[in-house]
């Protein structure tokens, strides 16, 4: 039996959904939605549909806050009080201060090991589920910690966009892009770069948001070598879309691979704001 005690921590951007935040005994520590100058904390006193009927009403998205260090250090205080060492996975660096924070604040705690995922959404939970079957297996919290790293470029995660009017309200586009897109009706898939977490645009698809989801989960499971990819979980994570997109998507993932689990979550608000709903990824692990 090890004797390490370790605690999971992850920022409320990993959207594994209430289920398997308890199953796999993940703390969170929630970002900030700012709304009208008041602070709310993501999916704890705010949800991406109140988000969305924010925007829909004033035409203004909300700003989105890194976890300060004081946050975190907070958070961790009583686990290392308590002789545990913490594992805390972060949003990738290229989208939030948020591991710079953790960093910060593990300077000043010993026995704290962030880590970058270099990724978002599901594509962080991925890796605290691998983190959390780590803690199972008796790791310490340095070797936790130094296999995460290594797995970061292992964690795949991308998105088709229904809209890029969101991407726009928040900067990260321009307006004529996303109203010629639209006017076109362009899907574009959103992919995230797992060696720092940048997004950027990949394939644009046209169509019919079914038919555009099929040929995605197609295009998608097929870029990687059948025998490189980990068959343990994949995820389909949305920011909030109808119950007939997923099903049809769970339908063709099962066509093309036996994945042992296929989780559905929703998207907390920091990745739902800047995606808009009817966004819908999956995300897996290759080997």
């Amino acid at each position: 039996m090890s004797n390490h005690k370790v605690a999971l921590f992850a920022d409320s951007t990993c959207d594994l959904g209430n289920e398997l935040k308890e199953r796999y005994h993940v703390n969170y520590v929630p970002l900030h939605i700012i709304i009208d100058g008041t602070d709310y904390l993501d999916n704890v006193t705010i949800t991406a549909d109140k988000v969305y009927e924010v925007y829909y009403r004033q035409k203004v998205l909300p700003k989105t806050a890194a976890v300060n260090v004081v946050e975190y250090t907070d958070a961790f205080q009583p686990y290392l009080e308590q002789g545990y060492e913490v594992v805390v996975i972060n949003i990738g660096g290229a989208l939030s201060s948020s591991h710079q924070n953790a960093r910060l604040a593990a300077e000043e705690l010993p026995g704290v090991y962030p880590v970058d995922s270099c990724n978002l959404s599901t594509g962080t939970g991925l890796l605290v589920i691998r983190a959390a079957e780590m803690i199972e297996e008796g790791l310490s919290g340095a070797e936790i910690q130094k296999a995460l790293v290594e797995l970061t470029s292992k964690s795949h995660a991308c998105f088709i966009l229904d809209t890029l009017t969101f991407l726009s309200a928040g900067g990260r586009c321009s307006a004529i892009t996303a109203f010629a897109a639209n006017l076109l009706n362009l899907k574009p898939c959103i992919r995230v770069d797992n060696t720092s977490g940048a997004m950027s645009v990949g394939k644009k698809y046209r169509g019919k948001l079914d038919t555009v989801l099929l040929k995605y989960v197609e295009d998608e499971l097929s870029s990687y070598p059948a025998d490189s990819i980990d068959l343990s979980r994949i995820f389909i994570t949305h920011g909030g879309i109808d119950q007939f997109y997923i099903d049809l998507v769970k339908e063709k993932i099962k066509s093309i691979f036996p994945f042992q689990e296929i989780f559905e979550t929703r998207a907390s608000c920091t990745i739902s704001s800047h995606c808009g709903p009817n966004t819908l990824g999956i995300l897996f692990m290759t080997k």
